[in-house]
């Protein structure tokens, strides 16, 4: 994966997130995900295609979901029901849009209606021809991360551990 699309990840879940929430985010150092689970209980999913195709999970423990989303919507909503989930596919979107519209070298890029994931080990299918590279985030409300998996339409694969090391 290219490392300069990561960047846009970063100011995008800080905007978002200071302008939306009034949430300040400490992000860490991002890093290559190992296995293929999603790293906590709650996941908004979103596709890209176009110049660039992959996919973005937005991924919460469940308390740090709850208490993001009670900031986002100035109401605690429980986990599982309709609106939660559609508060959690909407922080995906905002953050993935405030992303895409950061990147510098693509014209044509889209993404999907965001999904919502919420169970313990549930499983998203990711592309297997690129790495997914995580993003730890920490706030006052818990702790989440993102996953980014993405390359550009018709970049090569990435056939090793090491060839992913060196991109990201």
């Amino acid at each position: 994966m290219d490392a300069s699309y990561i960047t846009p990840f970063v100011k995008s879940i800080q905007n978002v997130f200071s302008m939306m929430l009034q949430l300040p985010v400490t992000v860490n150092e991002p890093q290559i995900k190992q296995g293929t689970t999603p790293s906590h209980d709650v996941s908004g999913i979103i596709g890209m295609s176009g110049d660039v195709v992959g996919t973005i999970i937005l991924s919460f423990r469940r308390e740090s979901a709850e208490s993001i989303v009670a900031l986002f919507c100035g109401e605690k909503l429980q986990c599982g029901t309709p609106d939660f989930a559609d508060a959690v596919g909407e922080l995906v979107n905002m953050v993935s849009g405030g992303a895409k519209a950061l990147f510098t070298d693509t014209n044509d890029v889209s993404i999907s209606c965001p999904s919502v994931v919420v169970g313990k080990d549930h499983g998203v299918a990711l592309p297997s021809d690129v790495p997914c590279v995580v993003i730890p985030c920490v706030t006052d409300c818990g702790e989440f991360v993102i996953e980014v998996a993405i390359r550009e339409a018709g970049a090569g694969v990435v056939n090793t551990e090491a060839d992913a090391n060196a991109t990201a």
